[in-house]
């Protein structure tokens, strides 16, 4: 009998991301092995990760259901499986809607994948799994890493807060955190197999520690991941200003291997917004935060989330968004355009504004954030930076005959392959470079490159391998070949 083949593709946030990797891993320890790109057939289950938080989430899903009925067809025996944020929304609908989908499972119990498949496929008929809460927590589980140098690490899992425009916490469920040694062996297992950089993930990040009662564990977690040899970058996402405290700015600033970067969202400028949005923080609250944080480091890049034309915004509203944008001076935004979500108490206020109004401001503030954002890459040229070196960051490398990279504090930029080179520089390596040019969204590096230091990351990148951690915490993690996942979007966490 053959191997059956896999596919995961994944829509919405690094969570989701981090999520695909689970399912992954258990798929392959079920005897699955991952489809490769180039084939010419589908593979033997599709499974899609979905996202709810945007309002044509259905119809992307739906209509990418759609497409894949005539290999349905074809072969009957190829098992689609819809899982996520929206398959714990829309439960059965999916397959009343797409009778040819075999699995629907939620985002509490990922790990019943590979059962439900097996259970499908011998009963001849769609199995639908959505449980309330938690099975296990999702970081129990085994999961297949989709790159060599860079780690995704859940604090948590749920969100408390009940923001009027976010879906989130009715699909994740309240907040669950794990115990910091959890945490940190799970860091420390991916650091042995030469993972450079983690991400600690979470909804509400900085709220870490309220299921055991320390308010301050986020800020001990991160002096915690300090002390890890090999660990050289840590960042986290994201986390809410009504959380965030000083104790993790001082821990941001003092602990060397944290990035001198923060993604905070704001959403709106004005307080009377904020309050219709429950946000719990008014706009000086957050400009607060931001002058803290550029006191305590002053080359920290901070980066935000805004909705613009939440129900009833005014004029003034917008204007009071544009203000604070103009005083924080964020590095980069993720801008979005209100989106109803059926079961939000946002979807039923009156006042909903008409698109042409949302589309204006936003255009506005779009063009706004630009220019900032390229005013304050403008004052990065003639500096040296160190650049993780990155896989699929550069669209344009091979017509460019350039490379990309991650600077510390997240900018993105594109450098010449040239200078003190130490052999070929791969995905993982770090170099140092000087920074020649701004744009307003990434920078130009075209000097000789000053360092290159290879590193394990890089020499597993080159032997096509990447970790595989087990989702025993003290468990050490094992080698496998990767395939290459499309970018997470920003903006699901509150």
């Amino acid at each position: 009998m053959s191997t059956k083949t896999y596919e995961i593709r994944t829509f919405g946030c690094q969570m989701n991301v981090h999520d695909s990797e689970r399912l992954a891993g258990m798929l392959e320890d079920a005897g699955y092995v991952r489809a490769d790109n180039g084939r010419e057939m589908p593979a033997d289950v599709v499974v899609f990760n979905t996202c709810a938080v945007r309002e044509n989430a259905d119809n992307r899903l739906y209509g990418t259901l759609g497409h894949m009925r005539p290999q349905k067809d074809v072969n009957p025996n190829m098992q689609i499986a819809v899982g996520g944020c929206l398959a714990q929304k829309d439960r059965d609908t999916i397959v009343k809607k797409a009778p040819w989908v075999d699995v629907v499972f939620g985002t509490h119990n990922l790990g019943s994948l590979p059962t439900l498949l097996e259970r499908a496929r011998h009963n001849q008929e769609a199995e639908v799994e959505i449980l309330e809460s938690l099975d296990v927590f999702p970081s129990t589980l085994p999961a297949r890493r989709d790159s060599a140098y860079s780690g995704w690490v859940s604090v948590s899992v749920g969100c408390n807060n009940t923001c009027t425009f976010c879906i989130v916490p009715a699909l994740r469920g309240k907040e669950k955190d794990r115990r910091p040694g959890e945490i940190l062996s799970e860091v420390e297992a991916l650091v042995s197999e030469g993972v450079l950089e983690v991400t600690l993930l979470g909804q509400n990040v900085n709220a870490y520690g309220v299921e055991f009662g320390d308010r301050f564990a986020f800020g001990k977690l991160l002096r915690s991941c300090g002390e890890i040899e090999g660990l050289e970058r840590v960042r986290f996402t994201s986390p809410h200003p009504r959380d965030f405290t000083d104790d993790v700015i001082e821990a941001m600033a003092e602990t060397p291997n944290v990035c001198p970067q923060l993604h905070m969202p704001l959403q709106s400028g004005s307080d009377r917004v904020l309050k219709a949005m429950r946000r719990s923080y008014r706009s000086e609250r957050f400009l607060d935060i931001v002058a803290k944080v550029r006191a305590a480091m002053p080359e920290a890049a901070i980066t935000t989330d805004i909705i613009v034309g939440f129900p009833g915004e005014t004029e003034e509203d917008f204007e009071a968004t544009m203000e604070v944008v103009r005083r924080a001076r964020f590095s980069s935004a993720f801008t979005f355009q209100y989106s109803k979500r059926p079961g939000t108490p946002a979807a039923d206020m009156p006042d909903q504004l008409p698109k042409e109004v949302v589309q204006q401001r936003y255009d506005r503030l779009v063009a706004l954030q630009n220019e900032i954002s390229w005013d304050e890459n403008k004052k990065i040229v003639g500096r040296e930076v160190e650049l993780l070196v990155a896989e699929g960051e550069g669209r344009k490398d091979a017509e460019t005959h350039r490379l990309s990279g991650r600077a510390r504090d997240g900018r993105l930029v594109h450098f010449t392959p040239t200078g003190a080179l130490d052999g070929e520089i791969r995905p993982g390596d770090l170099v140092r470079t000087t920074v020649t040019r701004a744009a307003p969204h990434h920078l130009v590096a075209d000097a000789d490159i000053s360092g290159h230091r290879r590193t394990r990351a890089g020499d597993h990148w080159e032997e096509g391998v990447r970790p595989k951690t087990s989702g025993v915490s003290l468990g050490l993690p094992s080698i496998g070949a990767p395939a290459p996942q499309p970018a997470a979007q920003q903006g699901c966490a509150c």
